[in-house]
């Protein structure tokens, strides 16, 4: 027992009273722990032995090898990769009692020896491990789910954007085809217009000339007839007296019918008459292509429609299929009801527009505010932000579920928003025959809105903005 003290203190550290960790010789023999020795030195601000104060001339001392295992081999501490468990895990025991600590800390929350660290946390809730272990093991297991569930959203997020930048390629090819048609329309009638115009300027100097062709005939003729009379008088004048007196009065005559022929006249407008084909040449051509093109005042956005719908080509009319779309679940899009709402929103002054409805069976339209939920169940009401006119069941109903009286079947919607007086107004076109109004105030931005349900067998499939 003796001896086993001597080596005990032998190999125990002097600044922290414990069997040597990785201990470091100084020039002057002493040793310590090299984490003991370092922090010594980093309190004292000097590199002094802390036993007899000596300077030591090595700033990082290298472990003693030899003392090292003579430590770890009395401190029953085994080498590092032979103290694995089965599992591969390194096995804690106590430095002192080579023994599993068997409480926990939850204060300091570390494992505590019950023999030698007990005393030290008699104010602390310990408990046994095997409960610790348990209870925190729970606890990074929600962790765990809390991960997972996080990494899925994230995922999900992924997914969604690439199936946008697939959708946005699909809008690109839709959307250029859409224009080069829609240019191709405008190149073709510009084309002919052109076409039109070269053939009236054309035709305007094919009469032109033709009018200048017979006054120049008749204006040669009359010369002709002029130059035989100059001849026969210049040769009448070159008789003699009997002869001269016998056949100058019949030329006479002549010479003074043809003298008192009116003087020739240009014809007026005879020039092709350029104002007509250049004057104001682009604005006519433009006036007369407004023919040929459509403005309307609620524009569809194709963003915002659900997968049960689908819009014409030039955004301005919808309706319900029988299939379910593959489209990206953007933010901006209706997911769980078959709406789909204008591009353009209203925050202030007056606006209106109507809608064809014709016989379809089921529909609603309105307005909408832009916050409402695109996502969830929303019915179509004041209460969540739509105020609109729904026809469901050959019945016309308003946002606040009650039956609207009309005296005919309405082919035409006019939807009338007053924003700054708070008012929704829906009338029949045709003669103005006022259907209902909504009253309320208005704080945000508001959006045409449309819900179209299937057709059956009605004639109109399609509920289209005039």
């Amino acid at each position: 027992m003796a001896e086993r003290a001597v080596l005990e203190g032998f190999l125990t550290c002097h600044v922290c009273s414990e069997t040597f960790k990785d201990p470091v010789s100084l020039t002057c023999n002493h040793n310590f722990c090299s984490s003991c020795l370092q922090k010594f030195w980093e309190q004292a601000k000097n590199k002094n032995c802390p036993i007899c104060k000596r300077k030591s001339s090595k700033d990082y001392p290298l472990v003693n090898l030899t003392l090292n295992e003579l430590a770890d081999s009395f401190a029953g501490r085994k080498k590092a990769g032979s103290s694995e468990t089965e599992k591969g895990e390194k096995e804690v025991v106590c430095s002192k009692h080579q023994e599993e600590p068997k409480l926990f800390c939850e204060d300091e929350q570390r494992a505590v020896c019950p023999v030698c660290d007990v005393s030290l946390h008699q104010s602390h809730k310990v408990v046994p491990v095997e409960q610790a272990v348990s209870d925190l093991k729970d606890q990074l297991k929600s962790d765990l789910e809390s991960l997972q569930d996080k990494r899925n959203k994230y995922k999900q997020v992924e997914k969604t954007y690439n199936e946008m930048v697939e959708h946005s390629k699909k809008q690109l090819l839709s959307t250029e085809k859409q224009i080069r048609a829609e240019f191709n329309k405008l190149h073709q009638f510009l084309k002919e217009e052109e076409e039109s115009r070269l053939a009236a300027l054309r035709e305007e100097e094919e009469q032109k000339g033709k009018t200048i062709s017979r006054e120049m005939k008749r204006i040669q003729e009359q010369i002709s007839s002029l130059s035989d009379s100059i001849s026969a008088v210049e040769e009448d004048l070159q008789k003699h007296n009997v002869s001269f007196l016998s056949s100058y009065k019949p030329t006479q005559t002549r010479a003074r019918d043809q003298c008192s022929l009116s003087d020739p006249q240009l014809v007026s407008g005879a020039l092709i008459d350029v104002v007509k084909h250049l004057g104001n040449l682009s604005f006519r051509v433009w006036e007369k292509m407004k023919e040929k093109v459509h403005f309307s005042p609620v524009i569809l956005d194709p963003n915002t429609a659900s997968p049960w719908h689908y819009l014409s080509d030039d955004l301005t009319s919808v309706r319900r299929g029988n299939t379910k779309q593959q489209l990206p679940d953007n933010p901006e899009r209706n997911t769980n009801y078959a709406t789909v709402l204008g591009s353009e929103g209203f925050s202030s002054g007056k606006h209106s527009w109507e809608v064809e409805v014709g016989d379809h069976p089921g529909w609603n339209v309105g307005l909408v505010k832009e916050s409402v939920d695109r996502k969830g169940k929303c019915l179509p009401s004041p209460e969540n932000g739509i105020w609109c006119l729904k026809h469901h069941s050959g019945k016309c109903i308003n946002g606040d579920g009650r039956t609207v009286r009309v005296k005919k079947s309405l082919q035409r919607i006019r939807v009338q928003l007053d924003y700054d007086r708070g008012e929704v107004s829906f009338y029949d076109p045709e003669d103005m025959t006022h259907i209902c109004t909504h009253r309320d105030t208005f704080t945000e931005k508001l959006f045409p809105y449309f819900s179209v349900g299937p057709a059956g067998g009605a004639k109109t499939t399609d509920i289209k903005i005039c």
